[in-house]
């Protein structure tokens, strides 16, 4: 058996054991250590003289000290922060009422609220059932349809793995070798443009029906201006400024993203401590979730780098690099099939898994066919929104199914979702044909002039 083949033969184990539950961590640092064993094996050697334990420590040496992974938690303390401070509902308040003259107001707000909330914290399942708790019901006592409310929670929940400061962008930054803060600066247009695509439909739709979308009631919508104004200076401005300040300083090179990670966890607990919502209870909270998180994310680097080495010393990548290459793929078709790949292992794995295990299967392929690693970053992280989105796996719309009414069914969130899919697949058309919408901002920010 060629060392090719045993390769292969542990890239199938790897799957068929991730598919069965096995945890990913702890499955890869197995398969790495036990195969790699098995291709440094010396006749006569001492058990523990193996090279691979050698490479295992190396590796894990390597992730806790890489600088461009110690801004993961600090932005997961930010966001766990943010979240517990109990303003999402203060928050989704004023957007609605400063919304309130627009065609579907509660659905535009609810948008605006997630794709908002979603660059603060980053973390799908949390917006998802937080705005599921809030915004849902609001919309079913105005009236909404149950599919239109369904999608736009669960659509505007999943915009913080495109919307800066995305963990995954900076996990994919770290694997395929590219800059965080030309990666943020790439997914800034798309992000928003995202969102903006999301609020024409659903303001199209509240226009051509509008009982989909009933206006709020009149009492809601004559509101005093001032009273307005001073719930968006409380509740909006203060996040907005947060967030701001942190991509701010990142993308015009006043501070590293982990300088500004930094800055952005403190202001999260100067922010929580204004609003009278910082407890010893919910700190405690949000520091064990970001330790627990992070570990999660540097364990799996290190088990996937171990996998990586072993498997490419096996041959492994050659076979499948050379397999690809000898199909005379075009440009397009690759990036086809790359999404088509990405898109099917949404639905039984996290975003992370896929990140760190199986988009470095693609990098070293994209110079052969002519494709900037920024651009194909961006595809693959609004790509795994449509995951996020799609039947029969949506976990989006499970996240949702689990806080909704008993009456509100599975099927409903899942039709209601469809039509921002079919949003996402456009976005990411466009963003093909018209790369220059991911790369002008990092080109003409970072370009040397």
């Amino acid at each position: 058996m060629t060392p090719g083949v045993v390769a292969l033969i542990m890239l199938a184990i790897l799957v068929f054991a991730i598919m069965i539950g096995f945890p990913v961590a702890f499955t890869l640092m197995a398969l790495g250590v036990g195969f790699g064993y098995f291709a440094y094996f010396t006749p006569g050697q001492e058990f523990f003289d193996n090279r691979v334990f050698s490479l295992l420590t190396q590796n894990t040496y390597g992730v806790m000290t890489n600088d461009a992974l110690v801004s993961i938690p600090l932005f997961l303390m930010m966001g766990y922060m943010v979240e517990r401070a109990n303003i999402l509902d203060r928050l989704f308040f004023s957007l609605q009422l400063g919304l309130r003259f627009l065609p579907g107001a509660l659905a535009v707000a609810t948008l605006a609220t997630c794709a908002l909330f979603a660059t603060a914290t980053g973390i799908v399942g949390a917006v998802v059932t937080l705005m599921g708790l809030l915004a849902f019901p609001q919309m079913m006592k105005a009236g909404y349809d149950v599919r239109l409310a369904s999608g736009v929670t669960c659509a505007g929940g999943c915009l913080g793995i495109l919307i800066p400061p995305s963990i995954l962008l900076i996990v994919y930054g770290a694997q395929a070798g590219v800059s965080a803060v030309k990666l943020y600066a790439a997914a800034i247009v798309p992000g928003f443009m995202l969102a903006g695509m999301y609020v024409a439909y659903v303001v199209t739709r509240a226009i051509i029906d509008p009982k989909l979308a009933p206006p709020l009631p009149k009492e809601q919508r004559e509101v005093p201006f001032w009273q307005t104004v001073k719930l968006l200076v409380t509740s909006f401005f203060p996040l907005a400024i947060l967030i701001l300040a942190v991509l701010g300083t990142i993308m015009f090179g006043l501070a590293t993203p982990t300088e500004a990670s930094a800055v952005g966890a403190f202001g999260s607990v100067v922010l929580a401590a204004a609003y009278r919502a910082l407890t010893w209870a919910r700190f405690k909270e949000a520091v064990y979730l970001t330790a627990r998180t992070s570990a999660m994310v540097c364990w799996l680097f290190v088990g996937s780098s171990t996998f990586a080495s072993i498997f490419a010393y096996l041959g492994g990548e050659a076979i499948i690099k050379d397999f690809v290459l000898g199909l005379n793929l075009s440009p397009v078709v690759f990036m086809i099939l790359a999404q088509i790949i990405i898109f099917i292992l949404g639905w039984p794995l996290e975003w992370t898994e896929i990140i760190i295990i199986f988009v470095p299967i693609f990098l070293p392929l994209l110079p052969h066919f002519n494709i900037d690693p920024i651009t194909f970053g961006i595809l693959v992280a609004i790509n795994l929104q449509t995951a996020f989105l799609s039947p029969p796996m949506a976990m989006a719309a499970f996240y949702l199914k689990g806080v909704a009414p008993k009456n509100i069914l599975l099927s409903q969130i899942f039709g209601g979702c469809m039509p921002f899919v079919y949003i996402v697949l456009i976005c990411m058309t466009l963003i093909y044909v018209f790369p220059g919408i991911a790369t002008w901002l990092p080109e003409y920010l970072y370009s040397v002039r």
